[in-house]
C-alpha cells in the first residue's frame, strides 16, 4: 500500500478539482478552543502571577514557585550539553547572524521638490517576546531563529517564554542557544497562558509590543486574540501547520526525496507533503523509500498520520509543476530537479526555495542562515518569512523650506478643498500669511 495518499494527473483536472486536490487540512480553531483561550487571557490579565502558576500546574502539570530561569539553571543546562552539540548551536548562530546582518538597511533622504526633504527612519521594536514551543520536541533552533534578528534589530527589551519540562526545568539546548544570542529573560510558560503574560505584563513578566513564534492551535488563537486588542500585543505572521511541496523530475535521488517528505511529515500529525513531478517512475521510486525509511524513525508514528495529508500530483513538465507550486504557495519549496536555478524566476509564492540535488530542507531548518520562520498555509502568496524588518518600524520624516511651503501650497489647498477638508488647506494657508506678514 502506497504512503503518499492521492495521486493525481494535473492534465486531468478541473479548476474546482485542483482547488480541491491542493486544499490543507483544517487547522481553523474551533469556538471551544477560542472560548477556552480567551477565558486564559482573561484570567492572567486580571490576576497575573497568580493565574499564571494555577494554570501552569494545570496544562503543564508543573508547580513553579518562579518562572525566570535562575543563573544556577543556566549554567546547569550548559553543562548537560555535549561540546559538539554547543558548537553546532554556535555554528548555527554564526550563519543565521551572517545572513540576518545582511538585511540592514540605510536610512533615506529625498529632497522631492526645491525645499522639501522627505525621510525614512528606522527604529526597533522596543520590546519583543519570544515563543518557543517545547511539545512533541523542544526547538532551541527556534531560540536561534527569534533572537538573532532581535539582537541585529536592535530591540532593548527581548524576552522568551517556553513551556517547562516535567521536572519544572527548561530545556537546555533552548537555553543555551538563548544565552549565545545574548538573551537571559527567559520564562518557564507555556501555551496560551504564556502569549497572555507576554501581551499584558503580569508582576515578573515585561508587557511586549510584538510577540514572535510558532505554537499549537491554543498559542496561533491567543496571538490572534491579543493582535487585535488595543492593549495586547502585535503577532508576527498567521501561521498554520508545517509544509513542503518537492518539485522533482526524473533524475533526482527518489531516496532524498523521500526524506525530504518525511523530515516534514515529522514535524506534527497535520503537517501536509506534496509531491510534485513530471516522471510516475520517481514517484513510484520515492514511495517505497518512504516505506523502507519509515520503520526506522523515531517519530514514525507520527508521519504515518501526516501522510495521509500527503498528495502526488504528476505533471506535463518542470514548468508546469512550479504552476502547480505557485498555486500552491507552499511554505517550503524544494527545486530537486536539473538546472534548478533556471526556474528560480518562475516561482512567484513560496516561503522558502531549496535549488538543486544537495540543499535539502534541514538546512534550512537550522544552519544556512535562513529564516525558518516561515508563512504558512498559503499566506506565502503576501507574506515574507520572519527578517530584521519584523522586529524594526519605519518612520517616515517630512521637513520644508520657506521655499518649500510656498511651492506646495496650492496644491495642498486645492486637494485638501476638493475633499472638503479646509482646516488641512488653513493649517498650510495661514503660514504663508505669517511668512508675508513678516515681510511686510
Amino acid at each position: 500500500m502506497n504512503k503518499l495518499k492521492n495521486r493525481y494527473n494535473w492534465q486531468e483536472l478541473n479548476d474546482n478539482e485542483r482547488r480541491s486536490v491542493l486544499q490543507r487540512p483544517a487547522v481553523t480553531a474551533n469556538a471551544e478552543t477560542v472560548a477556552e483561550v480567551r477565558q486564559i487571557l482573561a484570567e492572567v490579565k486580571n490576576s497575573g502571577d497568580a493565574a499564571l502558576r494555577e494554570l501552569t500546574r494545570k496544562l503543564d502539570k508543573v508547580s513553579l514557585d518562579s518562572f525566570k530561569v535562575s543563573k544556577d539553571e543556566f549554567i546547569q543546562a550548559r553543562s548537560a550539553l555535549s561540546t559538539k552539540q554547543i558548537t553546532a548551536l554556535q555554528t548555527a548562530i554564526a550563519n543565521v547572524s551572517r545572513y540576518h546582518e545582511a538585511q540592514r538597511t540605510e536610512n533615506t533622504s529625498v529632497e522631492t521638490t526645491s525645499g522639501v526633504t522627505c525621510e525614512r527612519i528606522t527604529r526597533p521594536v522596543p520590546a519583543v517576546g519570544l515563543y518557543v514551543p517545547a511539545g512533541t520536541a523542544p526547538l532551541p533552533s527556534t531560540a536561534i531563529m527569534l533572537a538573532v534578528p532581535s539582537s541585529i534589530a536592535g530591540c532593548p527589551v527581548r524576552i522568551i517564554c517556553t513551556p517547562p519540562r516535567p521536572d519544572g526545568k527548561a530545556d537546555p539546548a533552548v537555553l543555551v542557544a538563548a544565552e549565545e544570542c545574548g538573551i537571559k529573560d527567559i520564562f518557564k510558560l507555556g501555551g496560551a497562558q504564556a502569549i497572555a503574560a507576554m501581551a499584558y505584563g503580569t508582576e515578573t513578566i515585561p508587557k511586549v509590543d510584538k510577540i514572535f513564534g510558532p505554537g499549537n492551535a491554543w498559542v496561533t488563537a491567543a496571538k490572534t486574540e491579543v493582535s487585535s486588542d488595543p492593549a495586547g500585543a502585535a503577532l508576527d505572521m498567521p501561521a498554520g501547520p508545517s509544509e513542503v511541496l518537492v518539485v522533482a523530475d526524473a533524475n533526482a535521488d527518489p531516496r532524498a526525496v523521500a526524506l525530504d517528505l518525511l523530515s516534514q511529515a515529522e514535524h506534527g500529525t497535520d503537517s501536509q507533503v506534496i509531491l510534485v513531478t513530471n516522471s510516475n517512475e520517481l514517484a513510484d521510486a520515492a514511495d517505497a523509500e518512504i516505506m523502507a525509511a519509515l520503520p526506522e524513525l523515531p517519530r514514525c508514528k507520527i508521519m504515518e498520520q501526516s501522510l495521509q495529508h500527503s498528495r502526488v500530483i504528476l505533471t506535463s513538465s518542470i514548468d508546469e509543476a512550479v504552476t502547480v507550486s505557485n498555486f500552491y504557495a507552499p511554505e517550503h519549496l524544494i527545486m530537486q530537479v536539473d538546472n534548478a536555478r533556471n526556474y528560480l524566476d518562475a516561482v512567484e509564492n513560496a516561503g522558502s526555495i531549496f535549488l538543486g540535488r544537495f540543499t535539502p530542507e534541514s538546512v534550512g531548518d537550522y544552519c544556512s542562515g535562513t529564516n525558518h520562520v516561515l508563512p504558512t498555509y498559503g499566506y506565502a502568496r503576501a507574506y515574507s518569512g520572519l527578517s530584521v524588518f519584523d522586529f524594526q518600524k519605519r518612520m517616515s520624516v517630512q521637513e520644508l523650506t520657506e521655499a518649500g511651503v510656498r511651492s506646495l501650497q496650492p496644491t495642498v489647498s486645492i486637494l485638501a478643498r476638493m475633499e472638503g477638508l479646509d482646516a488641512h488647506a488653513r493649517a498650510v494657508e495661514v503660514r504663508i500669511e505669517r511668512l508675508n506678514e513678516a515681510k511686510n
